[in-house]
C-alpha cells in the first residue's frame, strides 16, 4: 500500500508535469531583445535592401534559409512603406540564424521514495543527497541588423533566442516568419512619404 508521503509526492509530480506541458504547448514567440540608435531619424529612410553577401549565405551561395529571411524582411518592411532597392537602398538589412546545443545539469527532487516513503534520504547509498540529471536541448538564435547604407552605421539590431522544438527544426520557412515577423513589429521606423 502506498504511503501518506509516496501518494502527495506522485501527485505532485503529476501536477508539475501537466502544469510544464501547458506552459511547453502554447507556441509563444522566444524573448527578443531589441536596439537601436536614438539619436537615429528613421523617417529619412525610404528605400531597403540586403548586402551582397548576407549572414545565412554558404561557400558564394544563397541557401534557402536566406530566402525565407529575405521573404520574410520584405514583407515586414513594404508593410511599413519601404521599398525595394537592389542598385542604391537606403538601408541594408543583414541577418543571421544558428542553433547549437545546450547542456544543463538539473537536481531530481527526492520525495517519497523508498520502502516506507519517507525515509529515501536516510537509506539510499549517499544520504541527504539529491541525484542530478543532465539534459540536452537545441537553442536557436536570429539576428537582424538595419545598417544606414551611405553611412555603414548599424541603426537597429533585434535578436531573438529560444529553446528549438523539432518541429520548429522540421519547419525553418515558417520559424524564421514567425520570429522576423514578431521581431519587426518593434522596428521604429517608417518612411515619411
Amino acid at each position: 500500500m502506498f504511503s501518506r508521503y509516496s501518494s502527495a509526492g506522485f501527485l505532485g509530480g503529476l501536477l508539475a508535469a501537466l502544469l510544464l506541458a501547458g506552459c511547453a504547448s502554447t507556441g509563444t514567440a522566444p524573448p527578443t531583445r531589441i536596439d537601436y540608435d536614438r539619436k537615429a531619424d528613421f523617417s529619412v529612410y525610404r528605400t531597403y535592401g540586403f548586402p551582397k553577401e548576407t549572414g545565412t549565405d554558404r561557400g558564394g551561395y544563397s541557401t534557402l534559409v536566406t530566402t525565407y529571411f529575405k521573404n520574410s524582411i520584405s514583407t515586414a518592411m513594404e508593410a511599413r512603406g519601404y521599398k525595394y532597392s537592389e542598385a542604391h537602398p537606403d538601408l541594408l538589412v543583414n541577418f543571421y540564424m544558428n542553433t547549437r546545443d545546450r547542456t544543463e545539469t538539473r537536481p531530481t527532487p527526492m520525495v517519497g521514495y523508498g520502502y516506507y516513503g519517507y525515509r529515501y534520504g536516510l537509506y539510499n547509498a549517499w544520504p541527504m543527497y539529491d541525484e542530478d540529471r543532465t539534459v540536452t536541448y537545441k537553442v536557436g538564435t536570429i539576428n537582424v541588423d538595419i545598417v544606414d547604407a551611405e553611412k555603414k552605421q548599424l541603426i537597429w539590431k533585434g535578436v531573438s533566442e529560444g529553446r528549438m522544438s523539432d518541429e520548429a527544426m522540421a519547419n525553418p520557412k515558417v520559424t524564421v516568419n514567425a520570429v522576423v515577423t514578431e521581431m519587426m513589429r518593434q522596428y521604429p521606423g517608417r518612411p515619411n512619404m
